[in-house]
This record gives C-alpha cells, sequence and structure tokens, in this order.
C-alpha cells in the first residue's frame, strides 16, 4: 500500500491483479485498486473531480478525468473516510497510475488540487 497526505487529505492506495478477467495471451491485463480517502483538516471536503495518469510498460499512456469516482461525489466531514474499488486494464503486465482529485472546501467553497500517490500494476508472473 502507499499513502500520500496533500492538503490535509490522506490518500492510500492498494492494488491488485485480476487474472480472472485477464488474458496474457492476448495481451489483457486487467488491475483493480482500492482508494481510501481520509479527510484529516478541521473542515468538510467534497471531492468534485479526478484525474489519472495511467502509463503501461509497452509505451502507452492514457489520460482519464471525469466528476467524482465511482458515480458520486462524496462528502467527508472531518476525520472521516471514504472507500472505493476501481479497475484498470493494461496491455502489459507492468503499469502505473497517479493522478489528482479536485476537491472543496465545504466552509469556503474553494477548490484545492488534492495528489493520488503512484502505485504499481504488476502482474504476479512478472515477479518471477
Amino acid at each position: 500500500m502507499v499513502s500520500k497526505i496533500s492538503e490535509g487529505v490522506e490518500i492510500s492506495v492498494e492494488s491488485y491483479y485480476q487474472s480472472d478477467y485477464s488474458n496474457p495471451a492476448n495481451n489483457e491485463y486487467m488491475f483493480a485498486y482500492k482508494i481510501t480517502i481520509e479527510n484529516h483538516n478541521n473542515f468538510s471536503v467534497k471531492l468534485l473531480r479526478r484525474q489519472w495518469k495511467i502509463f503501461d510498460s509497452n509505451g502507452e499512456y492514457k489520460d482519464v478525468e471525469g466528476e467524482g469516482v465511482v458515480g458520486v461525489q462524496p462528502v467527508l466531514q472531518p476525520t472521516k473516510q471514504f472507500q472505493y474499488v476501481s479497475g484498470c486494464n493494461l496491455r502489459s503486465e507492468l503499469g502505473r497510475m497517479c493522478g489528482t482529485y479536485e476537491m472543496e472546501n465545504q466552509n469556503n467553497k474553494k477548490v484545492f488540487e488534492v495528489k493520488i500517490p503512484p502505485f504499481d500494476l504488476i502482474a504476479p508472473l512478472k515477479m518471477n
């Protein structure tokens, strides 16, 4: 697991290879990742948008952005957490993701950026 605190919000990430949804013979590798967002501020925050940078070891790059995460724009009170699971497909056994969340201070409505720490996507067969 990797974690990073920026702007008073902690982002922790765990990634998993999904062998049941992968087909290495066709260069299809599926990964899941679990994100935990924890608000260490003394004010509530709302997650407005996300932006992902997805790197594949074969040189492919994807930029993915949109509103909220998994269809919601959660509001986190101070000391509270929000957790979700999502996925990513690659064309090789190795990759990396990083990104940002755009969040809003619910007290003064100021928007700020929270960094998502880089994390690796590695198929276990590549570990040998």
